[in-house]
């Protein structure tokens, strides 16, 4: 089978995938992006050619986009290797590879340096909030003057508008934490 053939024995299984996953027969899903339900079914058969102005309606009814449709299927986009920036203290595993709802990025942290001391200078301050939630270890969590530890299961969430830090405390923490797009580029970028 050719590397054009398998896309499209993919994009046909989505297809059906998509309509069953909805509880949608061939007849439903045809009326909602106004094809026939015997073109519909030769389209998932493999009986019949995509084309792209019946896929563009098909993914609209479906809820989804063509991207999603079309998206590769390579192992490349499976495995999340982590980052390690020994500089910070710092392994980071980005857990999604585009921004998800609303532009967040969901990361897990794993630092093993405590949180900086040196004042000011070192804390961060940017639009938004962050939410961080421990998976292990202690997580010390300075807010302006106030220091604040978050244990192995518990959360908090924050203003960043506040000057922020954070690091372990008494040995390596890890946390999952949900960034927006300011978060994500103040704590997540490598460092200098």
């Amino acid at each position: 089978m050719t590397q054009d053939g398998d896309l499209d024995d993919l994009v046909r299984k989505r297809i059906r995938g998509l309509r069953l996953a909805k509880g949608w027969s061939l007849d439903e899903l045809a009326a909602r992006c106004y094809l026939s339900p015997s073109t519909l079914s030769r389209i998932e058969t493999g009986h019949r050619r995509i084309a792209l102005d019946q896929l563009a309606p098909i993914a609209r009814a479906l809820g989804t986009s063509l991207d999603h449709l079309v998206e590769s299927t390579t192992d490349d986009d499976v495995v999340i290797r982590p980052h390690r920036d020994e500089a910070q203290g710092r392994t980071t595993w980005l857990l999604n590879r585009d921004a998800g709802p609303h532009g967040f990025t969901v990361a897990k942290l794993r630092v093993t340096r405590p949180a900086p001391r040196g004042g000011d200078a070192d804390l961060r301050v940017h639009p938004g909030k962050d939410w961080l939630t421990v998976l292990s270890g202690t997580v010390e969590l300075v807010l302006g003057d106030r220091t604040i530890l978050v244990e192995t299961g518990e959360a908090a969430e924050f203003s960043t508008m506040i000057p922020h830090a954070f690091g372990a405390r008494g040995g390596p923490a890890e946390f999952l934490c949900i960034l927006d797009h300011d978060g994500q580029r103040t704590h997540l970028r490598p460092s200098a």
